[in-house]
Order: C-alpha cells, then sequence, then structure tokens
C-alpha cells in the first residue's frame, strides 16, 4: 500500500521527466570578444581593455596572477576606475587622456555607444558575444512564424538589436529607465528606428508573472540578472532567493516546438553546476538538451583568460 507521499513531496506533485541530454561537464567558453574590443593584459586585481579607440583600466578582483605587460602599457590607459569601499561597481573614474561623452563601438551588425559613468560598466559586456552568436543561431532555426525574443535584465540592448536585426520580433525589459534610454540610442546609431522592439521599463519577475497569465509565448528567452537590484518601484530583487521563480515562470513562456533559453549569471562565486540543475528542474516537462558552464575573455597575446560569468543554455 503506498501512501500519499509516496507520489507527493512537500505538497509539490512529483512531475515525470522528460529524456534530458545533459553535457554533465563543465564548459568554458572563451572569446576575444567582438572586433572593436580587445583585453590587452590582466593582473594584481585589474584588466586593461580597449572599446574601440578608448583604453580603460578597472578593477577585476579574479585577476590573481602577474601582469604580462609593464607599466608603459598601462599608463596609456584613457580613463581609470576607482571602486567605492562599499560597492566594487561603483566609484569614479579619473581622466588621463580626453575622453568623450559617449563614442561608438561596433558588435557585430550593431553599433552600441559607450559612456563613463558612476559604475564600472561601458554599457558593453563583450564575452556575451557568443551567446548572441548562439542566439541567432536559434533564431534562424525558427520556420512559420516570425521569431519572438524576450531580453530580460536587458541593459542597454545589444542582443535585443542583434536579435531584431536577424529578423526577430524584440521584447526587451529592464528595471532602468536610464538603461532604456540608452538602448533606445543605441537602436538608432545602428539603424534600426523602425524595427520591431517593445521597450518595457519594468519589474522582471513581475513581467513574466504578468506573460505567464496572458499565456504569451516566446521562441527565445535570454535572462541575465544581476546579483541584487530593484525595480521602478522599488521592488528587491536577490538573485538566490529570486531566480527559481523567476526561471519557473519564464519556462511556461518558452514556446512549444523550437525553443531556446540562455542563464547568465554574473554571481561568480557561485556554482554553474547549482544553475544547471535548477534549469534542469523548472525544464523537466520540456525535455531538451542542456549545457552549462564559464564564459571568459581572452587576452591578446596569450595571456591569461579572465573568467567573467556563469552560463546555462537550453534547446528544445
Amino acid at each position: 500500500m503506498t501512501s500519499a507521499k509516496d507520489d507527493k513531496t512537500e505538497g509539490a506533485v512529483k512531475r515525470r521527466p522528460r529524456p534530458f541530454e545533459r553535457s554533465g561537464k563543465l564548459e568554458l567558453i572563451r572569446t576575444k570578444g567582438p572586433a572593436d574590443y580587445a583585453l590587452l593584459d590582466s593582473g594584481g586585481g585589474r584588466k586593461l581593455e580597449r572599446f574601440g579607440p578608448i583604453v580603460v583600466d578597472r578593477p577585476e578582483p579574479q585577476a590573481l596572477w602577474s601582469r604580462q605587460l609593464g607599466g608603459a602599457a598601462w599608463g596609456k590607459a584613457h580613463a581609470v576606475f576607482s571602486a567605492s569601499a562599499d560597492d566594487e561597481e561603483k566609484g569614479k573614474w579619473r581622466l588621463d587622456k580626453p575622453v568623450p561623452d559617449g563614442w561608438p563601438v561596433r558588435v557585430g551588425e550593431v553599433v552600441l555607444t559607450c559612456k563613463l559613468q558612476g559604475l564600472w560598466h561601458l554599457g558593453l559586456f563583450p564575452e556575451q558575444s557568443p551567446h548572441w552568436d548562439w542566439m541567432i543561431e536559434q533564431i534562424g532555426a525558427v520556420s512559420g512564424e516570425r521569431p519572438r525574443v524576450l531580453n530580460l535584465f536587458a541593459y542597454t540592448g545589444a542582443a535585443s538589436l542583434l536579435a531584431a536585426r536577424a529578423g526577430a520580433e524584440v521584447t526587451h525589459v529592464d528595471a532602468s529607465k536610464k538603461a532604456i534610454q540608452w538602448a533606445k540610442e543605441n537602436q538608432t546609431a545602428s539603424g534600426l528606428g523602425s524595427a520591431p522592439i517593445r521597450w518595457i521599463l519594468d519589474d522582471a519577475a513581475k513581467f513574466v508573472a504578468r506573460e505567464v497569465r496572458r499565456g504569451k509565448t516566446y521562441h527565445v528567452i535570454l535572462i541575465d540578472p544581476p546579483k541584487f537590484g530593484r525595480g521602478p518601484e522599488g521592488e528587491v530583487w536577490d538573485l538566490f532567493q529570486g531566480l527559481p521563480v523567476l526561471l519557473k515562470n519564464a519556462a511556461q513562456l518558452l514556446a512549444p516546438g523550437r525553443a531556446a533559453m540562455i542563464l547568465t549569471v554574473y554571481a561568480i562565486r557561485a556554482s554553474a553546476l547549482a544553475f544547471e540543475q535548477l534549469s534542469a528542474d523548472v525544464l523537466a516537462d520540456r525535455g531538451g538538451h542542456l549545457s552549462f558552464g564559464e564564459l571568459a575573455l581572452s587576452a591578446e597575446g596569450g595571456g591569461a583568460a579572465v573568467p567573467t560569468s556563469l552560463f546555462v543554455r537550453w534547446t528544445s
């Protein structure tokens, strides 16, 4: 005789997972980033990078090794970022050479405007370029209807613009009005003013929950959450508390048939395996293929690669 506990655990009905293709191995994806970007050197807790014509010196806590280049090379930086004692992403830029308020950096077939602001981010995460290439492949695999892409925590819109350029209808969601305005500037700079992009200023978790209730679906979903953040109405986001529910709801938005999802996590002290297993849990009813690992930026001249983020990729 079986008890109810044989069929249920903690009130949740057990599902019968579909067969998964799971690599089971941590994958390291190295990239040099877009052609207009270069990691020139790293070490001693810093990294030296070129975004278009501008060279910047930024903190990189994981660069535990020694630098390959000498002081003369590092001294060519236009700007040096000093992090705040309270928040390593906030601080001040010291300008050692003239830097424009904004300058263009080409990423594939789109143009992003990079800027020096009160954060060490310049408006472009170059390590994401392998994900963007993979996303474009998934968009090209959709047949019979126009591909629909949902970009969550979408920042300045590189993925949104590349998806639109590839022929997709894009929903771009971010909680920062400033970031969305920046993304719209990139849309204009890229000559995509008439592209079908919906700009949504909203809390990503709330938006996804509403889309589930509306019965919406997307062929490709990109999720790139911060560790901590706030929504436009003061909503508090904590990665480890909020991601399981967000990912579960996002899984319900994946279109039947051909679909894909990319999760990128910059909480590098966490485990890629943990996020792979969470993804396998919420996608158990879909089966498909899962891969996971780390993204890293490769340096010019064969120097050390800088690890940047964890990722999980899923396709049906």
